[in-house]
């Protein structure tokens, strides 16, 4: 690994007192799941098959069916976890504070996988399905259509509407829902028309992230993604993401060398629990 230190051979003013870093994407994981950040690596969810009343004529008989408890749970199999190494003369002849400044970016680089990965988790194992028109998002005259049947998709359960809904789009999509905001009647594409693209439709709120987050690919254990070219839809709080004490970092000294090495790691599963997977949309770009 060969580190580098900045050109600059003068104390120059800096605009601030870190490193300027590269944009960073939006995180969307914690926002549209339940985050669980025990110690557990495996968390049970066992649930009893749904049940059907029957409806006859007075009788006052009856038949008696089985209970059946199927069990449900979430392991945690995988890690996201990314190191470097600051040496002692980096530190001293440096303006600004080089640990801090690498802790900061691997702490994001470890939460933009981890994000990625329940994202990808949560469209994969959504049970409910649709395909968007031709043109998809990015087609104004498709957004009402599509919001609405995928609305209608979760509509009438017990936890629908009312715990909130999720969209997580690319930023690719946005072009039609701008088109189709600033359209709108008067109050809405007025404030969409001043204020810009506007984060809630039709009461769904819209989480947008960076172009190849949705992937078909393998990360860590998970190699059954085909998510390419797929959005996701669902109700808030349905879903689990699990991340055993959130993201931890370590700072150790390495034999044969100044400085110290810096390494960030997070644990990391997702669940899209089995009896309530139909509140989640695993949605196809047309």
């Amino acid at each position: 690994m060969a580190n580098t230190l900045s050109t600059y051979a003068l104390r120059d003013k800096y605009m601030k007192s870190n490193l300027q870093v590269a944009l960073r994407a939006a995180l969307v994981a914690e926002k549209v799941c339940r985050v669980d950040r025990s110690d557990l690596k495996r968390i049970q969810n066992p649930y009893i098959t749904q049940q059907t009343a029957a409806i006859q004529a007075v009788a006052g008989t009856y038949s008696v069916s089985a209970m059946t408890v199927t069990d449900d749970a979430l392991t945690v199999t995988d890690e996201v976890i990314f190191g470097t190494h600051v040496f002692d003369f980096e530190t001293l002849t440096s303006n600004f504070n080089l640990m801090a400044d690498f802790f900061d970016d691997l702490t994001y680089s470890v939460a933009f996988k981890v994000d990625q990965f329940v994202v990808n988790a949560l469209c994969e194992d959504a049970t409910s399905s649709y395909t968007t028109p031709a043109g998809g998002f990015t087609t104004a005259s498709n957004i009402a259509v599509i919001m609405s049947n995928l609305i209608s998709k979760v509509a009438g359960y017990q936890s629908g509407l009312a715990n909130g809904l999720y969209l997580i789009i690319e930023s690719t999509d946005v072009v039609g829902f701008a088109q189709a905001q600033v359209a709108s009647g008067f109050s809405y594409s007025d404030a969409a028309l001043n204020n810009g693209f506007m984060t809630k439709y039709m009461g769904v709120d819209i989480y947008v992230v960076r172009p190849s987050t949705f992937v078909s690919a393998t990360l860590g254990s998970r190699s059954d993604f085909t998510n390419s070219g797929h959005r996701v839809f669902g109700v808030k709080n349905t879903a689990t993401y699990a991340t055993p004490r959130g993201v931890r970092y370590e700072e150790k000294g390495v034999s044969g060398k100044t400085g110290k090495e810096i390494v960030v790691v997070s644990l990391v599963g997702a669940k899209v629990w089995a009896p309530i997977a139909d509140l989640h949309v695993d949605i196809t770009l047309s």
